[in-house]
Formats: C-alpha cells, structure tokens, sequence
C-alpha cells in the first residue's frame, strides 16, 4: 500500500474519496433508492466547510459519512449481485445424478403427493431434461443450466420453446431463487413434460 496516502482525509479528499467509491456499477442497482441518500451526502460535504469546524474535526465527519455510505450502499446492492449469481450459476442436474427420468418423475409425484410443489416442480423439470436426454433430443452435458436447456430443447421442440423457456425460468426460480412453488405450478409443468415426450423433434439442421 501506498504510505503517502493521509490517514485523515482534509474535506476535499474525503470528498474525492467517496465520489471514486460511489462510482462503482454496483452501488447504482437501486438507483432510486440510493441517489436521494447520496446527494444528501454530498449536499453535507460542500456545507462541512462553513460550520465552524477544525480540520480534524472536518476530516472525521467527512470519513465517518463515508463509511455510512459504503456500508449503506452494500447492504443494497449487495443482495442484488448475490441474486445475479445464483441465476447464472445453477446447474438443472448435478454431475453425480444418475437416476432415470422416470426415476425422477417418480420423486416429483412423490413429493406432490406430500404437498412439496417446490420440490415435485424442481425434480419435474429435471425429468423434462433428463427424458430429452435419453430420447437423444438433447445432447448429455454436465452443468447446463436451465436457461441452456430451455434454449436447447427449444431449437429441437419449436413448437414448445415458449413454454420451455417459461418453464426454465420457473425451474431456476424455485431451486435458485427461493420461490415457493404451488400445485399450478405443478401441474402445468407435469404437462409440459408429458407433451416433451410424445413431441416429435425437429431435425437439428432445421432448427438452426
């Protein structure tokens, strides 16, 4: 680290400081709920100079705003980055998942029965894929995601690829996002996935 850097900032400087950090992307997710907080700041900054204070007195102010500020604006933008990573990140079935798609389709029915529609919707999905796997629809890939694989199933199954879109959004949603799902939801999906089977694909130079 540099050593010239002061360790009490003059009000300029703090200024400057917090003007470089509140630059960043992130602190602008919320941009209506963080500008009107941020021009209140620095309104406090240009006023620092007219109230009677020290230097050092003026140099704490400023560096104790800014820490409001930076502590404030990662609680909220903070969330929005997390829920950013979660829907690029989630996998529709993990690498050592080796269960039929009627396997899976068991589980989701299963857990319907039990009332979890969170869960039958999550493994339902992952029968729709698996099931296009098996049939050769869809090539076997570890790691794709939902959105791959709707995008994938719907170049081969044109005549569902909106439904297969929404339901990828759905899949991710629940199993990433922390949405609870209900019995519609269910049961829109188990029909997708039955209408998936019995789709005749297109040929993969066609769908291009």
């Amino acid at each position: 680290m540099r050593t010239d850097v002061p360790v009490t900032p003059d009000g300029p400087t703090g200024r400057r400081w917090a003007l470089e950090e509140l630059s960043h992307p992130e602190y602008h997710e919320n941009k209506s709920l963080l500008s009107r907080f941020i021009e209140w700041v620095l309104d406090r900054f240009d006023g620092l100079g007219g109230v009677g204070l020290s230097g050092v007195q003026s140099a704490l102010v400023v560096v104790g705003i800014t820490v409001v500020v930076v502590a404030v604006a990662f609680l909220v933008a903070g969330p929005v980055r997390r829920s950013r990573r979660v829907r690029t990140s989630g996998a529709v079935l993990a690498q050592d998942d080796a269960r039929t798609a009627d396997q899976m389709r068991a589980a989701a029915d299963a857990a319907a029965r039990a009332g979890d529609f969170s869960l039958a919707v999550v493994e339902r999905f992952r029968a729709l894929v698996r099931g296009l796997e098996e049939r050769l629809v869809l090539d076997e890939r570890a790691g794709r995601t939902a959105h791959e694989a709707s995008l994938d199933a719907g170049r081969r199954l044109p005549a569902l690829a909106a439904e297969l879109a929404s339901a990828g959004a759905l899949f991710d949603d629940v199993a990433y996002g922390g949405r609870t799902a209900g019995a519609d939801d269910d049961e829109r999906l188990r029909g997708l996935e039955e209408r998936a089977r019995h789709e005749r694909p297109a040929l993969a130079g066609a769908a291009r």
